[in-house]
């Protein structure tokens, strides 16, 4: 499988579906979602 950012052989623990772009782990956490932080309450 290669990373459809960088092009480098990756290997991933599921069957990818190929509707979603697959990453290699460098690439994964610039892509990865941004999750909220916590420390913000209102």
């Amino acid at each position: 499988m290669k990373c459809a950012d960088c092009g480098k052989e990756t290997e991933v623990p599921f069957k990818p579906d190929g509707r979603r772009p697959v990453y290699c782990s460098d690439c994964y956490r610039k892509h990865r979602p941004k999750r909220f932080s916590s420390s913000r309450r209102f």
